[in-house]
């Protein structure tokens, strides 16, 4: 079970406060009155209410190791002392003026993301799927308004994730998000990922682009052939196209480099970045090379609040500290470390098929449903999330320990093993 406040003696506690807070609203949700929130999200029962590193607590005094960081967001860990700092010291300055004005902390992180990246130039927004179609406008529009074409259709891959809204789940490879959406945008087409002469034959004259993961997270945590990804680059430059790259889930150092694409030594037209840049604030980044600059001319694109003081003074925050402490080096040798452990433990273990992913985004692919043992997992005190039905997915912080590793793997052992005792499994 999950372990309790008064057994761990940890010195970030959870208040009285806190814990009634947490209590009144479960109250409220689970009485008579129904909650004010749509019912959108499928929730857990478990109420949380504070963070520190690798660990949450619940209203009731529950421990939790955290292997899900907020589905890729605390990469630093729960409230990283120096994002918190500078958050903190921000909130007493200046909190929003909107982009009509210069924000001298927008342009201290965007050059701090160009000088990590094969980037010229940033524009910031509030998420991944504002990042993503952020892409996608500016790939039409260079054609459109730099080029003189006619060019606007975006093709994308099967199993994909590129956001929820309109323009985005039509990107998407997965029909489940579309569901009820009708009709979809026009300018999108779909084919299966490393299908070559499925791609060539997607191209045609109105094509402006293609957009791809380097790790399909959402679509099961499978990562993208290496040839492909050569044979891709290649027939982007035959045929005039631009590369956008969605590195929402994989960037900032989630697979052991800043982004996904430098393992493949490819440089991207475009990449998007979000969830983990500022350490749970909101706040995506779409950038780009030099030469599609002029094509976010002034009026052509908007954000009321994407890059306001507060969060870049987070995106700052977290990219120092990942420089000061080498963070992507780190979950190179962690990410090894959690590979090779997995397997090692799971060798025998038959409901366990496959373990797959880079740096610390990991996939288990198993024989069956994991939604149960997501749950279980919980009662023990571990907390992680699927991949797709039968996958198990694996995001622990990126300032992991091993022995946080070695205690994660024991309890997913004991939680496997518990589940596929039973009669069936």
């Amino acid at each position: 079970m999950a372990q309790t406040q008064s057994d761990l003696k940890e010195a970030t506690t959870v208040t009285a406060t806190e814990a009634g807070a947490a209590a009144t609203a479960a109250a409220a949700a689970e009485g008579n009155n129904p909650s004010a929130i749509f019912p959108s999200y499928a929730r857990y029962p478990i109420h949380l209410v504070k963070g520190k590193g690798s660990w949450l607590w619940d209203d009731k005094g529950n421990r939790y190791l955290d292997f899900m960081s907020g589905l890729a967001v605390a990469n630093l860990g729960h409230a990283p002392d120096k994002v918190t700092a500078k958050v903190k010291a921000q909130l007493d300055e200046l909190w929003h003026v909107s982009n009509l004005f210069h924000i001298p902390q927008q342009e201290t992180a965007a050059r701090k993301l160009t000088e990590i990246s094969c980037a010229d130039v940033v524009f910031f927004c509030n998420s991944g799927a504002e990042a993503n179609e952020a892409a996608i406008k500016l790939a039409r529009r260079y054609h459109q308004k730099v080029k003189g074409t006619n060019r606007y259709e975006i093709i994308t891959f099967e199993q994909s994730f590129h956001g929820r809204t309109l323009a985005t789940l039509t990107a998407t490879g997965q029909q489940k998000v579309k569901d009820g959406y009708l009709p979809l945008p026009e300018g999108f087409k779909t084919v299966p990922l490393h299908d070559i002469p499925a791609l060539k034959a997607a191209i045609g004259p109105q094509t402006a682009a293609v957009m791809l993961e380097m790790v399909q997270a959402e679509g099961g945590v499978y990562p993208v052939d290496p040839a492909f990804v050569q044979e891709l680059v290649a027939l982007c430059k035959e045929q005039g196209l631009l590369l956008i790259i969605d590195e929402v889930q994989t960037g900032m150092g989630r697979t052991g480099k800043w982004f996904a694409h430098q393992h493949y030594g490819i440089e991207p037209d475009i990449f998007t970045s979000a969830k983990g840049i500022a350490s749970g604030l909101p706040a995506g980044a779409m950038l780009a090379k030099e030469y599609l600059r002029d094509a976010f001319s002034p009026g052509s694109h908007a954000s009321t609040f994407g890059g306001n003081p507060i969060v870049t003074s987070a995106i700052i925050a977290t990219l120092e500290t990942m420089q000061e402490e080498h963070i992507p080096e780190h979950v190179q040798e962690m990410g090894d470390y959690l590979v090779g452990l997995l397997k090692e433990t799971f060798k025998d273990q038959p409901f366990v098929q496959e373990v797959r992913g880079k740096g610390l985004l990991i996939g288990i692919g198993c024989a069956g449903p994991v939604g149960d043992i997501v749950l279980l997992g919980q009662k023990h005190g571990l907390l992680f999330v699927t991949a797709g039905p039968d996958v198990i997915r694996l995001l622990p912080n990126l300032k992991v320990s091993k022995e946080e590793i070695d205690q994660a793997v024991s309890i997913l052992a004991e939680v496997v093993a518990a589940y596929t005792s039973k009669e069936g499994n």
